[in-house]
């Protein structure tokens, strides 16, 4: 995947005012300076922190912010006001603000000089009292925002900027975002179907249908040499069943998927696409239902959602960028079945074949097997288990008059038994709070069945981004009560429809 940090930047606004003369404004530069050294010292925020030149006055806040909004590589804002800086001079500005916004609260040192405190040090560092200004202001214009409490060089403040950043960069690849579906959702299914004008301009990303037979052709167009070399390729990276190697009786199969695989990133590369769909109702001249192709793809960062469902292809693809780097992955996935013996309840999760492999670092098996439903050749498809550790479970609902991003937090576990029977890659976990109030309050959200796993990506970053781009987010974690959730889905209802205006 290619890194989507590179080259993204945020800039760090800081305010003050020209009431206490430019030696006083030459402290704060330096000193807010020395802020973003801090930052980009940390090692936890995975794009540049840019300063920016002192802001006094209405204009040059203005300049600034429009300057933010036209840079595409500026994918977050930081503001900071150092000393007090006058809120007014700040809503012409605020009013332009088109790219997220963090409210870093914090000052230039992090221990008080008791014995030396005089006021030229109070007059310098209040930015108790000029971010007090600030926080109203915005409060007033209605500007969603993080709020980051400390000292720059702390490590708890410096982890949380991250995630915002990772945030900020995934509401930045949302308003890039191309998805090709490949057919349309699976006929009579609900949760598939969705607004997608809605989607472009609330998340900006562009959903759009490609022929099946288009990708049918760019397959057809692949070079053997270059099947070649991704079945060498696969040899060296998965346990390959002796069947799909050279000379085994399903080879062809292989080759086939290889061919797929290249075809499929040669057509969503040529239209600029970052994620994708298809459906098993509608595959044209394809041989077979990719599988291995789709898992590949994944893996290389793309989104995908099975049987046309883009709102879950989108999803990933956001979950793939904002956890870039971290240790884990994500992938679309399907909660399939239950364990409810007592005490050990849990949830078997898989699909038929496009289950992502970052989200195990054991060598996957490939493996080819009869797929019931397609009608065509039996597919070639990666089987392992995703490893145990903390993971959120999310789905994106499209509940006509607003979209409902619902996030579980569960633990991925081992499954209390080997499943040789079962020939798809998979995932077993532990929902918090339990399976009865996380069942019963998924259900009551109208969350989808097909769902992102990720490993990588903290709550933290889905509740910024559901910030940013101004969605529900509607959150099962241990503190969840089936009560209080649907207190909770009632007054968002009303929130949500009352922020639309009129």
């Amino acid at each position: 995947m290619k890194n989507p940090f590179e080259e993204k930047r945020v800039w760090l606004l800081t305010g003050s005012q020209g009431l206490y003369g430019e030696e006083t404004l030459a402290q704060v530069a330096e000193q807010s300076q020395r802020v973003a050294e801090l930052l980009n010292q940390s090692g936890d925020i995975p794009v540049e922190v840019v300063w920016r030149p002192v802001l006094t006055d209405s204009e040059s806040i203005l300049r600034a912010i429009l300057d933010a909004g036209s840079d595409d590589t500026v994918i977050g804002v930081i503001a900071w006001m150092h000393t007090f800086s006058p809120a007014k001079m700040w809503i012409r500005g605020l009013e332009a603000l088109r790219k997220p916004l963090l409210h870093l609260h914090t000052q230039a040192n992090e221990a008080l000089p008791w014995s030396t405190i005089d006021m030229d040090f109070m007059n310098l560092n209040q930015a108790a009292h000029g971010d007090r200004e600030f926080g109203y202001i915005l409060t007033r214009l209605g500007i969603p925002r993080t709020t980051v409490v400390g000292y720059a060089g702390d490590h708890a403040v410096t982890q949380r900027i991250g995630i915002w950043t990772r945030a900020s960069a995934g509401w930045d690849a949302a308003q890039h975002l191309v998805l090709a579906r490949f057919g349309d959702n699976m006929r009579n299914v609900a949760v598939t179907e969705g607004d997608k004008t809605e989607a472009e301009i609330r998340f900006g990303a562009s959903v759009n249908t490609w022929g099946i037979n288009d990708l049918a052709d760019a397959i057809a167009q692949v070079p053997q040499s270059t099947v070649d070399a991704l079945v060498a390729e696969y040899a060296q990276a998965y346990d390959v069943v002796p069947d799909l190697l050279p000379g085994g009786a399903r080879h062809d199969s292989l080759r086939y998927a290889a061919a797929q695989e290249a075809g499929l990133r040669s057509l969503l590369e040529s239209v600029n696409a970052t994620a994708f769909t298809d459906t098993f109702e509608d595959l044209g001249a394809l041989r077979q239902l990719p599988g291995l192709a789709v898992q590949r793809l994944m893996a290389d960062g793309y989104g995908f959602g099975a049987e046309g469902d883009w709102k879950t292809a989108v999803l990933a693809r956001l979950a793939k960028v904002m956890g870039h780097g971290l240790p884990g992955g994500a992938s679309m996935m399907e909660d399939y079945c239950y364990n409810f013996v007592p005490g050990a309840e849990k949830i078997l999760g898989a699909h038929m074949l496009e289950v992502c492999p970052s989200l195990t670092q054991d060598k996957p098996r490939l493996e080819i097997h009869p797929l019931g439903i397609g009608d065509r050749e039996d597919p070639v498809r990666l089987v392992f288990d995703a490893d145990p550790g903390p993971a959120l479970v999310l789905a994106l609902s499209d509940l006509r008059d607003r979209f409902r991003i619902t996030v579980n937090v569960v633990e991925v576990v081992e499954p209390d038994e080997p499943l040789p029977k079962l020939p798809v890659a998979r995932a077993v976990w532990r929902p918090a709070p339990d399976l009865p109030t996380s069942a019963a309050s998924w259900l009551t959200a109208g969350a989808a069945h097909h769902t992102v796993l990720t490993s990588a990506v903290p709550l933290d970053a889905w509740r910024d981004f559901a910030k940013i781009a101004g969605v529900e987010l509607a959150v099962i974690d241990n503190d969840t009560t089936v009560r209080r959730f649907e207190e909770e889905l009632r007054w968002n209802a009303v929130y949500y429809r009352v922020a639309q205006g009129l």
